[in-house]
């Protein structure tokens, strides 16, 4: 239910602002910030949405405009990657202020942080002409047609990105029998490890990685309540979980709309790591009180 209450208003929306005209507005206005990302303008809308909605909802608006405005895989991937930095942050970014985070900051690392990555990897893809090839996907090469045709449509993408959704699942759970998961969360330790994190959220931080921010945070939202975990511990954890989670399902999707692997997953968790670099010195330098609301660090 949830699924379609997100799904058939982004539809409605995406309609009702291609019958009025107005796509063309909205994509002067984001034009600016599409440019330098080697993106149609019309790609913006796709990126709202998402960050509004869920991943879902950017891939059901991407599939909207697709027809009119195809990408090659170098673009697929730079937008599916901004995507992946910044989505459902009406739900995620709660999560972290309920763990004590400040929005702000959680924010910026997500939105800018997203652009800036973004920004990178089309710099790296046109200076070496790399995945230029354009790609056509069924799902999403919707010519403009009939009012009943296009309901009839939705509903076909709607079953469709239902099946793709219960398929990775599927697919993570059985990843998770077969010990896959802990085989990667293990690969990962080490890594995650030279960040400084504490060992008492490191463990979760894994987790959220592989599992998911909401996942994650909601286990370092219940685990602060019953261990002393300190604010920047928090805060650290929930900045890596912001940059790069659910590396698994996420990814998978994204390949499978015709993204590299290259950046939806090595570019990615490579800028991710030396960005958290960054914000460890920045957060060891500055008072916490920048990045953790007082208040609900004592409620924790």
């Amino acid at each position: 239910m949830v699924f379609f209450k997100i799904m058939i208003p982004v539809s409605i929306i995406i309609k009702i602002l291609q019958e009025t005209n107005a796509m063309p507005l909205i994509s002067q206005v984001f034009e600016p910030l599409m440019h330098p990302l080697g993106l149609p303008s019309e790609m913006s809308l796709v990126w709202v949405t998402a960050m509004l909605s869920n991943i879902y909802g950017g891939i059901l608006a991407l599939s909207s405009i697709y027809a009119n405005n195809p990408l090659t895989m170098a673009q697929m991937t730079t937008l599916t990657t901004l995507i992946l930095f910044a989505h459902t942050l009406l739900i995620e970014i709660p999560i972290c202020k309920k763990a004590g985070t400040k929005i702000f900051p959680i924010f910026i690392i997500r939105v800018v942080g997203g652009y800036v990555f973004a920004l990178i990897l089309n710099l790296i893809y046109s200076s070496f002409g790399a995945y230029q090839n354009q790609i056509s996907i069924p799902l999403l090469t919707t010519n403009d047609i009939s009012l009943g045709k296009w309901a009839l449509l939705e509903i076909r993408k709607y079953i469709i990105i239902a099946i793709i959704v219960l398929s990775l699942i599927i697919t993570l759970d059985v990843l998770e029998r077969i010990k896959v998961i802990n085989i990667i969360n293990k690969l990962l330790y080490p890594i995650i490890k030279l960040l400084g994190i504490s060992e008492k959220v490191l463990p979760l931080t894994l987790i959220g990685m592989t599992l998911g921010l909401a996942y994650g945070g909601g286990l370092i939202i219940t685990e602060s309540k019953q261990k002393d975990i300190s604010p920047k511990d928090i805060f650290l954890s929930l900045a890596l979980l912001s940059l790069f989670h659910s590396i698994i399902e996420d990814s998978l999707l994204m390949i499978g709309l015709g993204a590299s692997w290259t950046g939806i997953f090595l570019f990615r968790f490579v800028v991710s790591i030396l960005a958290m670099f960054m914000i460890v010195k920045i957060v060891n330098k500055l008072p916490i009180k920048y990045f953790m609301s007082t208040s609900s660090s004592k409620s924790l």
